[in-house]
C-alpha cells in the first residue's frame, strides 16, 4: 500500500473555514479521482515552542505507485491550484510518499 501524505500548516484566522472545506470539498474531490482507496486526516497535537497555526497530516492510501503517479500527473496540479487560489500562503503544505509495511509480532 502506498501512502501519499500531505502535511499542512494552517493559519489560525482561517482554520475553521479551511477544516470545513477540507472535509466537505477538497478530500471528497481527491477521493473522487478514484486513485485512492481511503483517506484520513490527523491533527498534530504536539507543538514546538513559537509554532503558530494548526498542523495536520492528510493521508491517502493508493493500491499502487501507478495509481499515485496517475493522480500526481492528471489530478494533483488542478486540485493544488484550487487550494492555492482559495487560501494563498495562509496554508503551507509539503508532500511525502511512503510505503506501508506490515510487521507481525
Amino acid at each position: 500500500m502506498i501512502i501519499y501524505n500531505v502535511t499542512v500548516n494552517v493559519e489560525e484566522d482561517i482554520h475553521n473555514e479551511w477544516l470545513d472545506w477540507m472535509k466537505t470539498i477538497h478530500i471528497p474531490e481527491v477521493m473522487a479521482t478514484g486513485m485512492f482507496q481511503e483517506s484520513k486526516m490527523l491533527a498534530l497535537i504536539s507543538r514546538q515552542e513559537g509554532e503558530t497555526g494548526f498542523t495536520y497530516a492528510i493521508q491517502y492510501k493508493a493500491a499502487s505507485l501507478d495509481d499515485y503517479f496517475r493522480y500526481r500527473d492528471e489530478f494533483g496540479p488542478e486540485l493544488q491550484r484550487k487550494t492555492l487560489e482559495k487560501y494563498g500562503n495562509k496554508v503551507l503544505a509539503f508532500r511525502t510518499l511512503m510505503e506501508e509495511h506490515f510487521v507481525h509480532a
